[in-house]
């Protein structure tokens, strides 16, 4: 499911138009960033929790030419799958 796909579907579900479905997308994306960039974890109950995560610097390996590269230490997320959300796809 694309972005536009899901403005999409939630305007449908809601009722909204699909600018308001848009903004209420957005404004959630965003929070969800500066929650996740001020080193807090966002939790959805039933649905699942996003967590920010520190990787450390090291080596990687080219997967075409074989060769080590070095990465740099750099920040990323994670998400953990709810029970409601994981017992609705099983």
């Amino acid at each position: 499911m694309t972005k536009a796909e899901l403005v999409a579907a939630m305007a449908e579900k809601t009722g909204l138009n699909r600018a308001q479905a848009k903004d209420a997308l957005e404004a959630f994306i965003n929070s969800v960033t500066t929650t996740l960039k001020a080193g807090e974890d966002v939790r959805l109950v039933g649905f699942g929790t996003f967590k920010p995560v520190a990787r450390k610097a090291g080596t990687a390996r080219n997967p075409r030419t074989g060769e080590k590269v070095r990465r740099p230490a750099s920040k990323t997320c994670r998400f953990q799958v709810g029970e409601g959300l994981k017992g609705s796809l099983n």
